[in-house]
């Protein structure tokens, strides 16, 4: 028999646990200070007296002005809820001081009938014990620890409470006792990195006789609680759509392409910088808002002002489709950011604006600058499959460094990629020009031809296929044909 779930008030974690926590259970929430525990755990209490359950928060290491402060800063509070707090300032006078027996054999029996009692006093449907550090100090020992959280345990699933203990890893990180006692179990980890904001994750370790999403899932603690951003699985977001072939609004283009983009694929604009791969996925955008679609643009590297102003300059005016809503352009700060955040904010463009197109801008700054992901690709490939599957144009643009001759890159993604377009400089006879080919595509038998590429006051233009030069791609073309200029040449 299938029990109904209860909301945790942390809308990420309901959806990791697939619905929420079972009731009238005791679960574990575990983490370092400054995890996230007790805003977890206030949520938790919220959530139950916004449908009518009461709450109480039994704390033995922070005071309520302290607990009334954390809410405060998250633009909440506590009315409504019971807050107790297990040793008083009284308690810690000299005439409660004795001799005759050790301290904890007293503190850890008076400590477990104070919070029975207060729980049989008050009838709560939640209970938040913050935390267990301090009755393990009182416990002395392994066995008399594990026997008293075994009894509250009991006390508590006879009285019909849903509880969490909260558990500041103090002890032994080997001893999992609390683990086989508690219904479920999430852990919650911070760390921090050389450089940027730390990063926070949660995992659930078990969760009794109930399915949920294994695995690292990333997430903040932002103004009014915590952000959960589960971890992004591609096979449970389908969508039925039927592909469909696009122009890019050149016609060359589309030429080399076998006759455009096709819906449901991602196409890798790789080439050094300044030779034209923002360019060609604005111009790209701007045809597919044109036809009256939406799109994302996720800009990491440039300034959002220098891109307005760039693309207007090139008659590519992107200000009316974003006060429209049509364009959602969004700054990326790739140091603050996650990578299950970013993916959270591509599924909501998706899901909630219903956009069709989508620009990464650019696979750099995305990868590089956060170097201790270390399954940053794997989660790129979660990411490609979720828009494959959603039936969105996706562009991706990676930079390669130099100019000419042997161009690299320090990742290499191409295999995950649809459709390869390759963007160069060469030169011919003492000028700069600027080539685009198509590598591969997987949809559309493209032209094996490499094109010149320029960009002026008109925007783009794309040239017929270069016949008269070889070697294009290395960076120094070798001109064979017994002709006075080049051909197929644009901007002349």
């Amino acid at each position: 028999m299938s029990q109904s779930r209860i909301q945790t008030g942390t809308p990420g974690l309901d959806h990791v646990l697939r619905g929420g926590l079972a009731p009238h259970r005791l679960y574990l929430v575990e983490g370092t200070p400054g995890s996230g525990k007790t805003t977890l755990a206030l949520k938790f209490l919220m959530a139950g007296r916004d449908v009518g359950e009461s709450g109480l928060y039994i704390t033995l290491s922070e005071t309520e002005d302290e607990l009334r402060a954390v809410t405060a800063s998250h633009g909440l509070n506590l009315d409504g809820l019971n807050i107790y707090e297990l040793l008083t300032e009284g308690e810690f006078a000299p005439e409660f001081e004795q001799t005759l027996l050790h301290s904890s054999e007293i503190e850890l029996g008076e400590t477990v009938r104070n919070v029975i009692k207060h729980v049989e006093a008050l009838s709560p449907k939640r209970v938040v014990l913050d935390s267990l550090s301090e009755l393990r100090l009182l416990a002395q020992n392994p066995l008399r620890y594990r026997r008293q959280i075994l009894a509250l345990k009991h006390f508590f699933a006879k009285c019909q409470c849903t509880v969490l203990v909260l558990d500041d890893r103090t002890a032994d990180p080997n001893d999992l006792q609390l683990h086989s006692i508690a219904h479920g179990v999430i852990s919650l980890e911070q760390a921090a990195n050389d450089f940027g904001s730390e990063r926070r994750r949660l995992r659930v370790v078990k969760m009794r006789g109930t399915k949920y999403s294994g695995g690292y899932h990333d997430f903040t603690i932002d103004h009014g609680g915590i952000s959960v951003f589960p971890r992004l699985i591609a096979a449970e977001h389908k969508r039925d759509f039927t592909p469909q072939t696009v122009t890019t609004g050149l016609p060359k283009l589309d030429d080399l392409l076998g006759g455009g983009l096709v819906s449901g694929t991602n196409a890798l604009l790789m080439g050094p910088a300044g030779v034209g791969k923002t360019t060609t996925a604005i111009r790209c955008m701007m045809t597919a808002m044109q036809r009256g679609e939406v799109a994302a643009y996720f800009l990491f590297d440039e300034r959002l002002a220098t891109l307005l102003t760039r693309s207007k300059m090139l008659n590519m005016d992107l200000q009316p489709y974003i006060d429209s809503g049509q364009l959602v352009l969004r700054q990326i700060d790739p140091a603050e950011m996650s990578p299950g955040e970013f993916a959270n904010a591509v599924r909501w463009v998706i899901e909630q604006s219903n956009a069709s197109f989508i620009v990464i801008d650019s696979l750099n700054a995305y990868l590089q600058a956060m170097p201790s992901d270390n399954f940053l690709i794997l989660q790129m490939h979660e990411l490609l499959s979720y828009l494959s599957q959603q039936g969105v144009v996706a562009l991706l643009i990676l930079g390669q460094h130099g100019v000419i001759g042997d161009l690299h890159s320090d990742i290499d993604i191409s295999y995950l990629a649809d459709t390869v377009l390759l963007l160069r400089f060469f030169e011919v006879e003492g000028l700069v020009r600027k080539s685009i080919a198509v590598i591969k595509t997987r949809t559309l038998a493209h032209e094996r031809a490499i094109r010149e590429f320029g960009i002026s006051a008109n925007g783009i233009e794309v040239g017929d296929p270069i016949r008269s030069f070889s070697g294009i791609l290395t960076g120094a073309p070798t001109f064979y044909r017994d002709e006075s200029t080049p051909r197929s040449l644009v901007g002349e």
